[in-house]
């Protein structure tokens, strides 16, 4: 979509719109996509792995945050709601933006109808922000962890997580049954 086509929303035409809107919207390059709610394992997978990383990074100058902050990618025009983001930087610390520009560490927790784009051009996207040098692809259907991983020279690596899940950019360990706990994922 063209800046110059009637039907494209600027980024912050977008923020804006955000600010008042009554349920979460993602955003690529000049369109508006609406986010469906997630299942009862969906969340409590998200909800496990958040009071993991707040806990064991308080105090670290990290922060971490759910679905309802975004994250801003300028390389491709986009805002995307990661079910979870940790970002370190300062640029990002607590404010009254919307938005961070700068994750160290982003985990999306799948469904089966985001599955392929979080697997393909969303991660893509996420591969153009320099800070990010870890990604996660959580099942909800079995326990099943997907690890990308960054490394000195850019180029990104696959593995499955065996037990525990190991995470470099923050330094945190977490065993699989503690992220699937309290859903019937087996």
């Amino acid at each position: 979509m063209l800046a110059s086509d009637p039907l494209y929303i600027t980024p912050e035409d977008y923020i804006a719109a955000e600010e008042i809107s009554p349920i979460r919207h993602e955003y690529r390059d000049g369109e508006v996509f609406a986010m469906t709610g997630g299942t009862l394992n969906h969340n409590a997978i998200v909800g496990n792995l958040f009071f993991a990383l707040k806990t064991h990074l308080r105090g670290s100058g990290c922060y971490v945050f759910t679905e309802s902050v975004k994250t801003r990618l300028d390389a491709c025009n986009a805002f995307y709601c990661a079910d979870l983001a940790i970002t370190c930087d300062d640029r990002d610390r607590p404010s009254t933006q919307q938005y961070i520009n700068h994750p160290r560490l982003i985990i999306e927790v799948l469904s089966p109808s985001t599955a392929r784009f979080d697997r393909t051009e969303k991660f893509a996207d996420y591969r153009t922000i320099p800070s990010l040098s870890e990604y996660l692809l959580v099942s909800t259907d079995r326990q099943q962890i997907e690890h990308f991983q960054r490394d000195d020279r850019d180029h990104w690596s696959l593995r499955e997580v065996t037990e525990p899940l190991q995470l470099v950019s923050v330094d945190c360990t977490i065993a699989i049954a503690d992220i699937y706990e309290e859903t019937d994922i087996h």
